[in-house]
């Protein structure tokens, strides 16, 4: 068995199964993973805020402040 190693930051999501099931119907549809359904609607909802509020350009400070939120 292959050990992959991941750059990307992991995170623990809980979500209702029925809603979890409904989400791998979709990502089956769409020809993703669960993972990167969510990470598709992710990327969509930032562009949609980005779109109404213009791009979020992160500064050294809020990198610190997430980094002490998510100990990273």
């Amino acid at each position: 068995m292959t050990n992959i190693s991941h750059k990307n930051p992991h995170y623990a999501l809980r979500i209702e199964e029925t809603t979890m099931d409904k989400l791998k119907y979709i990502a089956g549809h769409n020809g993703r993973s669960a993972n990167k359904e969510i990470e598709q609607l992710i990327l969509a909802h930032i562009a949609s805020y980005e779109r109404v509020h213009g791009p979020i350009v992160l500064t050294e400070e809020d990198y610190d402040f997430i980094r002490k939120r998510t100990n990273r």
